[in-house]
């Protein structure tokens, strides 16, 4: 092919022999790169388009998750290896070396191939019901592990055109070196492989690892080290291992929510905890968020009252709206109609056990918006409010007392 070629150029193009033959050469190689990437660009904008949408028609969900793990577009990769692999012809002289590269690249290819359909078949396991119980995730884990050191072997002796097997056995004798030499890359090395597998940390997530002074955002993952960005501005280097053998707190799960948790109790003196009274239920049908509530409490107590007491107004016996009762329902109403709460995620106010510190009323709730800064504007805004509207309900907010208190005290005693 070369020859004719360099003599097309001669006669045909009056070009002199010195110059024909690099010509040539050039011709050729531009020719079989650009007939590369056209394989390549068919499979992955044309083929695989179609393949594609067959697949987002067809009923059956093996396929979406051959799609999901990229097996298609990753199979694309290997159309540019085999036109340079049968294109090898034209150069006599380099045929073994492009053969030995293109296979080569292959056989990296076809490990990811392997990998994306491994990956299927453990989504398609876990997805049925009578499997959740015997995971296999581990043991298809360990089956990538070993193909790939030997399907890495193997690429390598095709490239140094050597046989794999004189390969094993050299590795085999300084196994005992490389483990001690490269004993950080290695662990490095497995701790990303296992990091990418099970995806558990990316760059931008936001991540705390206390042992080692960590909180804010990953801004890079190597082999070695990943590096967070904490929100001081200053940078953490945890060891990529580090994430396997200890345990961190990765928030991703909560960006990807949609919300973000407002946890806090306000605590309510038990002294100031009492029956409603007149008075009070007057100054409560006021408020308007508690209409609706106050209305179904009344016809709730009365029927109860109507059935188990003939004296409605006795203490022991009949049911009473309380102030710290109400103080609750009107947190509920309040929040609820909160632009800032999120309406789909966990919605909880309730009592916990009083103690020593007085009775705990809990907000678990979740914001709509996550950024920091909002979140806690929004949360600020919420306490300030229910903190300073306690007293209309008869409540004091519990606190240890100060300095001043004390002084306060010591005044009236003095005076009296």
């Amino acid at each position: 092919m070369l020859d004719k070629m360099i003599e097309w150029f001669v006669n045909n193009m009056g070009v002199a022999e010195s110059i024909a033959g690099p010509l040539s050469w050039l011709s050729l190689i531009v020719a079989m790169v650009i007939a590369a990437w056209l394989a390549h660009l068919i499979t992955s904008r044309v083929v695989l388009v179609a393949v594609t949408a067959v697949i987002r028609k067809s009923r059956t969900s093996w396929d979406d998750a051959l799609l999901e793990h990229k097996f298609f577009s990753r199979l694309s990769h290997l159309s540019p290896a085999i036109v340079i692999y049968y294109a090898a012809f034209m150069f006599p002289e380099i045929k073994g070396v492009l053969q030995r590269f293109s296979t080569a690249y292959m056989v990296v290819a076809g490990l990811l191939v392997i990998n994306a359909f491994l990956n299927t078949a453990v989504h398609i396991y876990q997805s049925l019901d009578s499997t959740r119980d015997r995971p296999i995730k581990g043991y298809v884990q360990v089956a990538k592990i070993i193909l790939a050191v030997f399907l890495g072997i193997y690429a390598v002796a095709m490239i140094m055109d050597r046989d794999p097997t004189g390969l094993l056995t050299g590795l085999g004798a300084m196994t005992a070196v490389l483990i001690l030499v490269f004993k950080d890359s290695i662990l490095g090395f497995v701790a990303s492989l296992q990091l990418s597998m099970n995806d558990m940390v990316r760059i931008g997530d936001w991540i705390e690892m206390p042992k080692y002074g960590a909180d804010g955002d990953v801004i890079d993952v190597s082999l070695h080290t990943v590096k967070v960005q904490n929100w001081d501005k200053t940078i953490s280097t945890i060891p990529s291992y580090a994430l396997i053998s200890d345990s961190f707190k990765n928030w991703r799960g909560m960006s990807e929510s949609g919300g973000r948790r407002i946890k806090r109790a306000i605590n309510i003196d038990i002294n100031s905890i009492r029956f409603a009274d007149q008075p009070m239920l007057a100054r409560f049908e006021k408020i308007k968020l508690l209409k609706g509530y106050l209305e179904k409490k009344r016809k709730e107590l009365a029927e109860h009252n109507a059935r188990h007491t003939d004296d409605p107004d006795d203490l022991i016996n009949a049911r009473h709206l309380t102030n710290v009762g109400t103080y609750r329902a009107y947190m509920v109403e309040y929040l609820k109609n909160h632009p800032k709460i999120h309406k789909g995620m966990t919605f909880l106010v309730r009592q916990l056990p009083p103690s020593e510190h007085g009775l705990p009323i809990e907000i678990y709730v979740f914001s709509n918006d996550q950024d920091w800064v909002n979140y806690e504007g929004i949360q600020s805004d919420i306490f300030d409010h229910l903190l300073a509207i306690a007293p209309q309900f008869g409540l004091r907010i519990f606190q240890r007392p100060s300095g001043a208190d004390f002084q306060a005290l010591a005044g009236r005693t003095i005076s009296s």
